[in-house]
């Protein structure tokens, strides 16, 4: 292979990642969700179908919460006044639960359509 040719088909694979990557950032959805006094608030977040997800979790409480769904497969800590970003899979439409391990009455739910 030519050194011309090599260095094209360099460019040229850059230059697809690229327009991947954008086309992958058009199919995420971003939700944002806070905690304050053991609620989630909003209690009831939607999200498109088939679309990857992205949920802003803030922690308003100076003490830490863990946003957990075994429905969602994440499980993380949010320390007080912290602010945790998680990535979901496309979803099929549904109701997904998720929770505040440190306080299981706290739920809330994820509605895709």
């Amino acid at each position: 292979m030519k050194r011309a040719d090599h260095w094209f088909a360099m460019v040229l694979t850059i230059g697809l990642l690229f327009m991947a990557s954008a086309v992958r950032a058009e199919d995420t959805v971003t939700v944002n969700i806070s905690m304050k006094d053991h609620r989630f608030v909003p209690a009831e977040l939607q999200a498109p179908a088939h679309k990857a997800i992205v949920i802003v979790v803030k922690n308003l409480d100076p003490a830490p919460a863990e946003f957990e769904s075994n429905m969602l497969r994440v499980e993380k800590v949010v320390t007080g006044g912290g602010t945790i970003t998680l990535r979901i899979r496309p979803l099929e439409p549904g109701r997904y639960r998720f929770f505040d391990d440190f306080h299981p009455s706290t739920e809330g739910y994820l509605v895709v359509k």
